[in-house]
């Protein structure tokens, strides 16, 4: 931790017990903190090989929101990264409850999945930038410690309106006949993952998507908006060459002044939700024209921004609000590789030259030796948080969209969403009927590893949560 918050934490007794009364009601408070990394070059997120950004095309950020209703507190806080790791942001947790006195059970940080920020986990070709994990884990801490800070009387709201436009599976079910290599050696799959353009094998989409641009709605007693939460799933829109937040990022931008909101107060969050088998490409129509960097994230990020402006406009607004969070931790298998299996991968990565293993079969030949030194099971954190009558789930993998429409339809809140990439990361989450079909987010890697059945597993626990949080 470094000094300045070592200072503040100790400086909170004395802060607290000079306090005037606390008034009654809920209280939010929130802050969007710099993570952007102050040393370049660095390893960057997203994509098979080790890239290296040498500057950042906007500034990447912690978003904090803080409730307290008097007797619970809860901070929920999304950072624009490919994913977070368990270890830091169990670090950030800690350091976060130590200096506001929330529980760490009672925070959730998720990760954007911006394929634009450092490296913190390793996956694929990149390996965590050391420096810039211990930074993290501190500007995290800070900014969930400035949105307590920040605690006013407020009165929440939350609802929802769909954006259908920019939302597609992109899992594709081929043609009989058609043969699907995966980079196993196998030609077993029934599926393609983001197909291209003008393939004639594509005869449907393997899942649905959700549509819904979900939102928990914060304005000061006066009603002047002061926050929003928002939650899609919408896997990530990244077309800047440098690091960014992508449409995540543009989005917190836009929807202050979309709602209405005066000053520079305001923070827009903008939480990934159940996209692990969704993007924003219709391959079943044509190519779209060239576009200049940042304009497709801009396009989406506006469309977004209007739909979270209906939801947060038909929202009912209260001050009475009370909160309730549950967790439990799972024990789920690891897919482990076969002792066949190990030795393939050992030959392949034994002929591949150079340093970086660029070829799909390299890449996943080495992230079956590095699986197969996994442990045999893995605990895998579930959350969930009432908020009033609306209830948020939090999962650490990339959760395919059928689970959660599963546990929305099953939920004992009046209104739940789900955020993924939250409190750890334990790779793609599919259903196992998905998994029977194959496809790259089902490849065994350190990018999805855990036990054909997680799903289920997941979901009724999740569902177990919400009945233990609304007493149902």
């Amino acid at each position: 931790m470094t000094r300045l918050a070592l200072l503040l934490a100790a400086a909170l007794p004395a802060l607290a017990a000079d306090a005037p009364p606390r008034p009654p009601g809920i209280m939010a408070g929130a802050h969007a903190q710099d993570v952007t990394p102050e040393h370049f070059p660095i390893s960057v997120n997203g994509g098979f090989a080790d890239r290296k950004a040498t500057s950042a095309a906007d500034k990447l950020h912690a978003r904090c929101l803080v409730l307290d209703d008097g007797t619970t507190k809860v901070a929920l806080c999304v950072v624009d990264s490919c994913m977070i790791p368990r270890e830091l942001g169990d670090a950030a947790r800690a350091a976060a409850s130590k200096m506001t006195g929330i529980p760490a059970a009672n925070i959730l940080i998720s990760a954007t999945h911006t394929h634009s920020a450092p490296t913190v986990t390793g996956v694929f070709g990149s390996d965590p930038d050391e420096r810039y994990v211990k930074f993290l884990a501190e500007k995290i801490a800070a900014g969930i410690m400035a949105a307590h800070a920040k605690l006013a009387p407020a009165k929440l709201g939350w609802g929802a309106a769909d954006e259908p436009n920019h939302v597609f599976n992109r899992r594709w079910l081929t043609t009989p006949g058609f043969e699907n290599a995966n980079p196993f050696g196998d030609k077993t799959d029934k599926v393609r993952t983001n197909p291209g353009y003008g393939n004639k094998a594509l005869d449907k989409q393997a899942g649905p998507v959700d549509p819904a641009v979900s939102v928990l709605s914060v304005r000061d007693k006066d009603g002047a908006p002061r926050a929003l939460f928002a939650n899609y799933g919408l896997h990530y829109v990244g077309d800047r060459p440098a690091l960014s937040a992508d449409y995540f990022g543009v989005f917190a931008e836009r929807v202050g002044p979309v709602l209405g909101a005066k000053g520079d107060g305001f923070v827009g969050v903008l939480s990934n939700g159940t996209s692990g088998d969704v993007n924003n490409i219709n391959f079943a129509g044509a190519a779209p024209p060239k576009r200049e960097p940042g304009e497709r994230s801009r396009e989406v990020a506006e469309a977004v921004a209007k739909a979270a402006r209906k939801a947060a406009d038909g929202a009912s607004y209260r001050s009475d609000i009370t909160l309730s969070v549950a967790t439990k931790e799972l024990t789920l298998k690891v897919r482990k590789p076969t002792a066949a299996e190990v030795a393939r991968a050992e030959a392949i990565v034994a002929k591949a030259k150079g340093p970086v293993l660029s070829g799909s079969e390299e890449v996943y030949a080495r992230e079956t030796l590095l699986l197969a030194k996994y442990p045999d099971t893995v605990p895998v954190r579930i959350q969930a948080i009432r908020i009033g009558e609306l209830g948020i789930v939090a999962i650490p993998c990339e959760v395919f969209t059928q689970i959660g429409l599963d546990i929305k339809k099953r939920s004992s809140t009046q209104q739940t969403f789900v955020v993924s990439l939250a409190n750890g990361y334990n790779g793609y989450l599919p259903t196992a009927a998905q998994h029977a079909l194959g496809g790259y987010e089902t490849w065994r890697a350190r990018s999805s590893y855990l036990e054909v059945g997680a799903a289920d597993a997941i979901t009724t626990t999740a569902l177990e949560l919400l009945g233990q949080v609304t007493g149902k």
